[in-house]
Parts: C-alpha cells; structure tokens; sequence
C-alpha cells in the first residue's frame, strides 16, 4: 500500500473517508498500520489513557515526543499525526514555531495538531509558514475543558455560527484537515460542506470526510466510555481473564508444567 501523506488526506475530501486511530507505543501503531489505518494520531489523550493523569492538561512536550518516537518507527504506510500539548503553543507565536518544529524533529512525526479555531489562527499559520503540516482541531475541545465547565457537546443553537467561524479560521490559516469533537451531526454536516479540507468526526455523527476514535475506547478499556464512542471487541476482559487463569494456576502449580521447564 502506498504511503499516506498530507496531500493525499487533502484529495480524500469529498472522497473515500478517511480512518484515524490513536496509538501510543510501538506494538499498538504496528498493529494499526498493519492494519491500513490511514492516520495514526499520538494523541495528549495519552495523559488519561496511559500516564494515569485526571485529563490532557498535564502532558508534556518531552511526553508527547517520547511517546511519538516509537509511533513513528513502526507506521510504514500511515501518515503518523502528534498532538501539541496544552500550553505548547499559546504563549506567542515563537513558542508555537519551536515547540511544533522540535516536536517534529525529535519525534519523528509528520504533522502537528493544533487544538482551537479563531484564537489560534495566528499559530497556526506560523507553524504552516515553517512547512510543518497542521491538524486543526475545533468544537469541544479537551484543553479547554475547564473553560467548558467539563466535557460537553458544543456548537448547538447560536453556538454553532461560532463553529462554523472557528472551522473557516483552521482553513484559512493553512490547517489541512481539521478535527470536529463533541458537535451536533446537522452542525458537523455543514461544516463539512463549507469547508474545502477534510473533517474527521470524533462524536461528530456520520457525515465528516473521515472519523477517529481513541484506541483504549475501540478495545474496551478503561470504566467510562462516551457516547460517541464503539467498543469493537473487549480486549479487557479477554486480559483479565487471562490473568486471572494465570494466578489460578501458579498457585495450584500447574504452570509451569514439565512442558514449560527446560532439561
């Protein structure tokens, strides 16, 4: 399979969608590759789903490139995506460019994305001017939670203009495609339809160019799962079961057995 790039996500508008997935170290973004997922996405989610943290505000630049480096040695075909953290890029438009462009650098990843619409069009055309491609990232997202007052579906009612103003802003600041998180499907629906780059849906419903999921919600981990969210095969209970066979048996000795012992 041929690898994906940006410019082929650009062409995919209005085209075959697109398949986002997040992964975290090596033998998850094997699999995913393997597999033909077109983006794979080290996202700050990695703050909730690996590094035990109460949400994505606490990440790191060190933390996201660490997690990235093997991410990106084992995609061969995927177009491999790194979050920049809360804090990263916020602080003037210099502070964006270096931290997008050691991110890059150290980790290995071929794009950044960038959480915000109007508020971050200046960085993000300042990382865009410097070659680095750019994921925007619009509607509910999770660096603002506490602006938010938690994690809730946005763009309903007179909101929604303001949705379509943040979308607009990720295109004309050079974004090449953007993330739409928590909005109404008819609001999705129209942003998709006023926009010349890709969207990829996250609890967007199903009418985005393309969709992205988190991979522990996907594989059944973790207590709380949201709405949006399918659980394709519960690899969970599978592990725990499996461990749970483990102790049983280590603790009657029937593992190791004979056949599990060397002579």
């Amino acid at each position: 399979m041929d690898k994906v790039t940006v410019p082929l996500i650009r062409e995919r508008k209005g085209g075959e969608r697109i398949t986002m997935l997040t992964a975290y170290d090596f033998p998850f973004a094997s699999i995913l590759d393997n597999a033909g997922i077109d983006i794979i996405l080290v996202g700050d989610s990695v703050g909730n789903n690996i590094l035990g943290y109460p949400n994505s505000l606490p990440v790191t630049v060190d933390e996201m490139i660490h997690h990235s480096k093997p991410v990106a040695k084992a995609a061969k075909r995927a177009l491999v995506v790194i979050d920049m953290p809360f804090m990263s890029y916020h602080e003037s438009l210099e502070q964006a460019r270096r931290n997008a462009g050691r991110m890059i650098k150290e980790s290995g990843a071929e794009a950044v994305k960038v959480e915000g619409g109007v508020k971050m069009r200046d960085a993000i055309t300042a990382i865009v001017d410097i070659d680095i491609p750019v994921m925007g990232h619009v509607g509910l997202t999770p660096q603002s939670v506490n602006a938010f007052g938690g994690f809730k579906v946005q763009g309903k009612g007179a909101a929604e203009e303001r949705l379509m103003e943040d979308a607009k802003a990720v295109e004309e600041a050079g974004a090449f495609a953007v993330v739409l998180e928590g909005v109404p499907r008819d609001a999705a629906r129209r942003v998709t339809e006023i926009l010349s780059i890709p969207t990829i849906g996250i609890g967007a419903g199903p009418d985005c160019d393309g969709q992205v999921l988190v991979i522990h919600d996907l594989l059944g981990f973790g207590d709380f799962r949201p709405k949006f969210a399918k659980t394709y095969v519960n690899i969970r209970e599978q592990i725990e079961k499996g461990v749970k066979d483990y102790i049983g048996e280590v603790r009657t000795g029937a593992f190791p057995d004979d056949a599990h012992s060397y002579h």
